[in-house]
Order: C-alpha cells, then structure tokens, then sequence
C-alpha cells in the first residue's frame, strides 16, 4: 500500500512538473490528461481556442444565408420567386421550423422585399439596392475572372491526371470567386487553359490544356524569392519555412526538442512536382500535404475553406487519408474553427486579429450586402461569440449553421474524431498535446 502510495506521488510530480515546464503555469494532473487524450476538435478546451479566427467564421454565417437567397432569385428569369417556392431551400439555409421563410426575409428589407400578386400570391423579389449589388457583382465577377481561371488552372497542375471533376471544383465555387454558371459558360471562356471532357460513365472532367511554368511556383516562393517569369525554376525540392502566426496568449517556448525547427528545416517537394512516388505516412509526404493545403488556401478569396471539401481531392492531388490530424498538428500554420459541424481551415499568415490582412474585391463586397443584413443600417461591433444571439430583431431565426449549396457531405468519422492521443509520429515531429500545454493557462 505504501509503496503504491509512493508511485502515484512520484507520477504526479511527474505531471506537475512536466506541466511548469512546458506552459509555465502548475496545472492539475487531471487537465493535463484531458488536454493530451482528447479525441475531438470539439473538446479542445476554450483557452486553446483563436477566438479572432472563431469570431471571424461566425460573422459571416448570418450573409452567407442571405447571399445564397439572392443566388436563387438571380437564376430567376424575372429574379422573383413564388414564397411558397422558396420553403425548397429552407434546410440550405437551416431554417427549422416553426420559423417562416417569411420573417426570414423581413430581417432584411433593405435586400428583400415581398409582395402580393392580383390573386394573393406572395412573391418575394430584391429591393433596387440589391439589385445595385447583384450588377456590382457581376462586374466584380468578370474582372476576376482571369484571375480565377489562373487558381483554377494551377489546381489542375497539383493533381496527378491534371484534371478533376467537375463536382469537385463546383465545392470550391465560391472559396474561389467563380459565377454560379460555371458550367454551362465559365469553364468553357479559357480554352487555352483548360477544357471540359466527359468520361465514358458520361462525367464531366475540367482537364488541363497546356502546363504553365510561370504558375507552377508557388505564393511562398513569389513572396520570399520573387519569380522570374522569362526563366521560371522546374518544380522540385524546396526548403522555404512556412510562415506560422500564434495567438497573443500562446506562451512562447522553443523548446520542443527542436521539432518546429526541425520541421521548418526539412526540404519538400514542390506542389506542382510529380508525387505519385511519395510513401503515405513518411515525413516528405506530410511535409508536401502542408504546401499543398497553404497553396490551396492561398487561392481562396478568404483564405480559408471548409475542411470537409478538402476531403474529396485527397487522391486527386496526393494527400493524406486522415486530413485533419495533419491540420491540428500545424495549427500555427494553418486554424481549424470548430463553430458549427462544418469545420473551417484558415491560413493564419492571412489574418490580423478576425478580419483579412488583404481583401480582395469579392470579399468587400460581401462586407457591403452584410452591412445591409437586418434592420439596422449600421451594425454595432462584434466582440465576441455572445454578442451574435444578442444581436436586435434578429431572435433565433440566424442560429443554425449554414450548410450552403453542397450541405449535405459531412466530416468523414475518421476526420471529425481523429484522436490527438493517437497522433504518433517520430521524436522529431511535432505533436499536437506538445503544443497545445504551450498555451498560457493550459
């Protein structure tokens, strides 16, 4: 008894002293087991959370309802739409009943109006400030364009047969600030860029045309380096460090036995370099999945995209099978935002605090339709999670998660509970449970 007495001492102490070390802060030995066997994103605790980056998924939630409506009444051939027509859309927008498509509508006036026809029926239309918007966008759309095709086109260069269905890029539609008729006129605009094919089960394929060596070099290479475009370097080994931004209550500790070092450090090969030859698991092949998420991230508008469309170009552009653990291990590269069950993935680098450090216009624009979202024609500041249901007029018709036009896939099991206890990798790589007790208060 007393010699069992003694161990559990001592395993303590252990713990204790192993938790002052790492964070700087003594802590129960119970948290610290909670914080190193958690099997969820969901479970990380709040003190380990980017509040900045959970704000800035949370305020868009509310436009990104609004904007799908105004998409539907855009493929409208006079843009109006029977109400009764629009109860189709209710789960896209994750309206639960009782509430009305009505009183949906009526939260914003300045975009929606509704009205009475000569036999009673309600029609709902866009007011003449929307109507403004809808044209701003288009023009917005079309000077973007080329822009578009040039992300879209070095997408199509990381994949392996250099062409993806078109299922699969309709996911990245909007992170990439293409038009909703991206394929009956979009995709057919660039010709000497891509082209659409259709396999014999009568699929439709966007399939490269012609490689480009000037846009087979990556974001971090243009930023650090600089490109030459008369004489662009072949895609191969690099050895650039990925830029990594912690939150302000991240305790700043080096130590780690030398593993973010170490990591930084390692060459890799280049997205656009031919990967098939790469074995799953290894530290080259994870270091590559890294580039390629930063690449990918680098092309949306928001730099950030939902982690459960990334899911469907695993084999496509050679990443691996459980994507989120290799998310969560490089949070300081990369934030998964845990609001809702569609995760998000945000670049870090790209922010300062919640908002962009670069906006592009699409991204401006969408400021302006959520300026206009509600009954007030300003909208006070957001300081935090709370202050959304605290929000006038708006009651409980805005707490849903937003699924969007492609709502119906959701996190692979595998992804959504990927253990960080399960996170075994070698004595030089970075372990999740490492870095979160770097955390103040952790």
């Amino acid at each position: 008894m007393v010699k069992q007495l003694s161990k559990r001492k001592n395993l303590i102490l252990n713990e204790l002293a192993y938790s002052f070390m790492t964070s700087g802060y003594r802590e129960s030995p119970s948290l610290l087991r909670f914080m190193t066997t958690s099997r969820r994103v969901q479970d990380r605790s709040k003190k380990k959370r980017v509040h900045d980056l959970e704000i800035a998924t949370e305020k868009w939630k509310l436009a990104s309802k609004v904007l799908f409506l105004m998409e539907v009444l855009k493929r409208e051939p006079e843009q109006i739409i029977p109400l009764r027509s629009l109860e189709q859309y209710r789960r896209h927008i994750s309206l639960p009943k009782p509430h009305k498509i009505s009183d949906f509508i009526r939260k914003s006036p300045k975009l929606f109006e509704l009205y009475k026809d000569h036999k009673r029926v309600i029609w709902c239309g866009m007011t003449k400030e929307a109507d403004n918007l809808v044209e701003e966008e288009a023009k917005i759309m079309e000077e973007h364009g080329e822009k578009a095709a040039e992300h879209v086109t070095r997408l199509l260069m990381m994949t392996v047969d250099k062409r993806l269905s078109m299922d699969k890029i309709a996911h990245f539609r909007r992170d990439f600030g293409l038009p909703y008729d991206l394929r009956t006129r979009w995709a057919y605009k660039y010709p000497q860029c891509f082209r659409v094919v259709k396999s014999e089960d009568d699929v439709e394929y966007l399939e490269l045309v012609s490689w480009n060596p000037a846009w087979a070099v990556t974001e971090l290479e243009k930023k650090v380096v600089g490109v030459n475009e008369s004489t662009p370097p072949t895609p191969g080994l690099l050895t650039l460090p990925f830029p990594m931004k912690f939150p302000q209550n991240y305790k700043k500790i080096f130590r780690y036995g030398g593993k973010i070092e170490h990591f930084q450090k390692r060459s890799y090969l280049s997205p656009y370099a031919d990967a098939r030859g790469l074995k799953a698991g290894s530290q080259e092949f994870d270091k590559r999945a890294v580039a390629v998420m930063h690449e990918l991230l680098s092309f949306t508008i928001e730099k950030r995209v939902v982690t459960d469309h990334l899911t469907h170009f695993r084999q496509e552009i050679v990443m691996p099978q459980k994507l989120m653990r290799l998310l969560l291990k490089h949070f300081g590269i990369f934030y998964v935002s845990e609001r809702g069950k569609r995760f998000n993935v945000f670049l870090t680098e790209a922010y300062e605090g919640s908002e962009l450090i670069q906006k592009c216009p699409l991204v401006l624009w969408k400021e302006k339709v959520q300026a206009l979202i509600g009954y007030r024609g300003r909208q006070r500041r957001i300081e935090s999670f709370s202050d959304f249901s605290d929000m006038e007029g708006f009651d409980n018709l805005f707490d849903s998660d937003f699924k969007g036009e492609n709502a119906i896939a959701e996190l692979e099991s595998e992804d959504t509970i990927a253990g960080i206890e399960d996170l075994s990798a070698p004595d030089h790589e970075m372990e999740v449970r490492d870095i979160y007790t770097a955390y103040t208060g952790s």
